[in-house]
């Protein structure tokens, strides 16, 4: 039996089926221990984190008051940490041939009725150039398992395309890749190409349950997927993003695997993950997410997402349009600071209409860009398409040390109002426009330091007259 060490390099050892089950229980034993779980939500409050058992306990509390209590404390450390702004993305879907089986995508290699597609370097321009005027700035790549059809040149070679493409305003400054698992020397080269965050979800912790909804392919190997972020982190990749596809095993039983997972990184590389998505199965050609029956409701749902954010204070928290506006508006209280905007998650979605049957899952959310970022100004949040960091080498523990010390908030609330700026005078429409620059005004006033605050005004004026990319 394998023995639970956070610090192992062995998959088994630091995501520990025994632990995880010891600490379902220990949770179910203390969902109504009162004195704990407010010596835990005391604990909360230093915003240090919490471990995965004492997360679980308040993901398993029933005492409505203390859920409230807990809801308030995620919204606090949200605010702490990330302030109000949203940082903004689109994933940008390259190829779905794949030789993986996966019972719950419709890429699986045995689907034959989806189109299969994959963008040359001239497509990928077309599609790049559509993101671009719409106001995207930063894009995460997406691209079915393939090694003949979807090599590791072949991202690269597409990496570098997208870098090179300068439209009018527009600029992709920030390339996130969500690629395979792969070896560190392909990692590396990932590192040598300029992409931000490495994005791998785990899909499920639970070992067993993984290798039956990965029946054929090399994505079958529990341990070589779960191990990928190590040997991403021995790349050279210091900003990784991790996540799990809800309702595929049980909601409990993957909390406790990610933050694990999240541990892990911690303890052996001392960065835990840059991000983590949350998304849920969703309903796609060949898919019906009512055969898995693990499926998490949204009370369930903002509830995980709260108990994330104060387990992982200071690691961004993503979701997409696979949610509906309305539960995205409710998670974005509690501890979520990226989302996706006009998203399309067909191959070539972005410049030809999708078609019924290609795309990898449903969009819940289908409004565009300037739709989402108007509703997101009108509920008081700073839409923001900075990359700066990732662009003045502020990743890994060099931004987790700036992030748990506050001092974000001197770079990236004026970056945000000056990237959010650009988009308005470049992209959007006349009523996004009036409700931006009124939400600028008031926003330049909450910039602590008196100097910065000015240099944001001189800069926000150059913006005005045409001047672009501004950054602390």
């Amino acid at each position: 039996m394998a023995i639970y060490n956070p610090a192992s390099s062995k998959a088994e050892e630091f995501i520990n089926h025994e632990e995880i089950l010891e600490t379902l229980e220990y949770a179910d034993q203390n969902k109504t221990n009162e004195a704990l779980i407010d010596s835990l939500i005391e604990k909360a409050k230093l915003r240090k984190g919490l471990t995965h058992r004492e997360a679980s306990v308040l993901l398993a509390c029933q005492i409505p008051e203390k859920n409230e209590e807990i809801y308030a404390l995620a919204e606090q450390i949200k605010k702490d940490f990330y302030g109000n702004r949203i940082v903004m993305f689109a994933p940008l879907y390259l190829s779905n041939y794949c030789v993986n089986g996966c019972v719950y995508c419709p890429y699986h290699a045995k689907n034959k009725h989806i189109p299969r597609k994959k963008l040359t370097q001239e497509e990928i321009r077309q599609e790049v150039i559509a993101l671009q005027d719409m106001g995207h700035k930063r894009l995460a790549l997406e691209t079915g398992e393939d090694p003949i059809n979807n090599p590791i040149e072949y991202v690269l070679e597409s990496i570098k395309t997208i870098y090179s493409i300068k439209h009018k305003n527009g600029a992709i400054r920030r390339v996130n890749v969500n690629i395979a698992a792969t070896t560190v020397e392909n990692y590396r080269k990932l590192k040598e190409a300029g992409i931000g965050t490495y994005i791998l979800f785990q899909e499920t912790y639970h070992k067993e349950s993984y290798e039956k909804l990965h029946p054929t392919g090399p994505k079958h190997n529990y341990a070589y997927h779960t191990e990928a972020m190590d040997r991403a982190m021995q790349g050279g990749i210091d900003d990784v993003g991790i996540g799990v596809l809800f309702g595929l095993e049980l909601y409990r039983y993957e909390f406790a695997g990610l933050l694990m997972h999240a541990e892990h990184l911690e303890a052996v590389f001392g960065v835990g993950p840059h991000t983590i998505s949350v998304p849920r199965i969703r309903r796609a050609d060949d898919i019906d997410p009512d055969v898995f029956d693990n499926g998490i409701d949204d009370d369930t749902f903002a509830k995980l997402v709260a108990c994330i954010r104060i387990a992982v204070p200071y690691t961004g928290m993503i979701i997409s349009t696979r949610e509906s506006q309305k539960c995205r508006e409710r998670v974005l209280h509690l501890g979520v600071s990226q989302i996706s905007g006009g998203s399309r998650t067909s191959v070539g979605g972005y410049v030809e209409p999708e078609e019924e049957d290609s795309s990898q899952f449903e969009v819940s959310d289908t409004r565009t860009l300037d739709e989402v970022v108007k509703w997101l100004m009108e509920l008081g949040y700073i839409p923001s398409f900075c990359t700066a960091c990732y662009r003045e080498g502020r990743t890994g523990d060099r931004f987790m040390s700036l992030c748990k010390s506050g001092q974000i908030q001197n770079c990236c609330h004026p970056n945000a109002l000056m990237t959010l700026k650009e988009y308005l005078e470049d992209y959007a429409r006349p009523e996004t426009k009036a409700v931006g620059d009124a939400l600028i005004l008031k926003e330049i006033e909450n910039i602590p330091k008196e100097k910065v605050r000015q240099i944001v005004i001189e800069r926000l004026e150059k913006i005005a007259n045409g001047e672009r990319d501004f950054r602390f």
